[in-house]
């Protein structure tokens, strides 16, 4: 089953081969381009509002989450990130408040998830985690977002769903957007619901770090029978710097730490629904603006202008 099968948030598959508004259909919504017939892709790249990549991991998390936790989350985001938002609002609490959809919202063309990923050496020891070197990954992922807007994708969503993809994407993405016009967009669902809305669902206690609550409670949102939560108990998590500052601290293990560290018994499936709901709308909040937004120039390989003899 895909991901847009398996949220309910997208299109699913394309009708028999025709015109590409019958591809995409009238309505928001994603169609895979697996499904799309090639006599038709170029129609439906013209036709799309954007392609949407997501990229994840195949990594330990704990022994209550799946290896394939970064890819359920970016799989699940990603097929959210078009249409109305009503299969996040069914899947929530009910507050239509929280849902971001008022209309038929933009059109996209789901690529398959980057499954492997660099993965830092807090995890790389621990049973499943399938780790590729970070410069492998940099030019992997330049040549793969390179290849969906060479096809005629001129916006690209990259959604992410493992913290250390943000560097080599970024820096495939800039590699790209030098030799290809286009518009490149990267959200990590991480950062969709903020700390200080953590603190509100889930108290004083630390939920945000690696396998802990915050990441346990997505995943519920989208495949609560992938979660076991009566696997562990909760280990508490090395606290952060009593500073305010913004900072990236990288510790090869940061104890207490067993791959992973949180306060499990703060998730819930109840949770979950919000946290995706929550997210989801803002995903599509951000996608909305950015396809509404002026296409960028065409990137440029002459150096820069001369002065003339007014300027000598």
């Amino acid at each position: 089953m895909n991901p847009a099968q398996r949220s309910g948030a997208a299109g699913g598959t394309p009708g028999p081969a025709g015109p590409a508004g019958g591809v995409l259909g009238g309505a928001g919504g994603l169609v895979p381009v697996s499904r799309v017939p090639g006599g038709e892709l170029a129609a439906v790249a013209a036709a799309a509002d954007f392609a949407v990549l997501p990229v994840g991991a195949v990594e330990w998390h704990g022994p209550h989450l799946p290896l394939g936790t970064d890819l359920i989350l970016a799989e699940g985001f990603a097929a959210e990130s078009a249409g109305d938002g009503s299969a996040a609002e069914s899947a929530g609490d009910g507050s239509a408040a929280e849902s971001a959809g008022d209309g038929a919202g933009p059109r996209g063309v789901l690529f398959p998830a980057v499954p492997y990923a660099a993965c830092p050496g807090q995890t790389r020891p621990w049973p499943g985690t399938v780790a590729i070197r970070p410069e492998i990954a940099v030019g992997y992922l330049a040549d793969v977002i390179e290849g969906i807007v060479a096809t005629g994708f001129s916006r690209l969503l990259i959604v992410n769903g493992h913290d250390a993809n943000m560097s080599t994407v970024r820096a495939a993405m800039e590699w790209v957007s030098g030799r290809r016009t286009a518009s490149l967009l990267l959200v990590n669902w991480f950062q969709l619901v903020t700390p200080a809305e953590t603190t509100d669902i889930y108290g004083d206690l630390p939920a945000r770090g690696h396998g802990g609550a915050y990441e346990t409670s997505g995943v519920l949102g989208f495949d609560p029978d992938a979660v076991r939560l009566d696997a562990v108990e909760d280990l508490p998590p090395k606290p952060k710097l009593p500073v305010s500052h913004p900072y990236v601290l990288v510790e090869s293990r940061p104890d207490p730490w067993q791959g992973w560290s949180g306060h499990i018994s703060l998730a819930d499936e109840a949770i979950g629904r919000r946290v995706r709901q929550l997210a989801g709308a803002r995903l599509r909040e951000i996608v909305a603006a950015w396809v509404a937004a002026p296409s960028p120039a065409a990137p440029t390989a002459d150096p820069l202008p001369t002065a003339g003899p007014e300027g000598a």
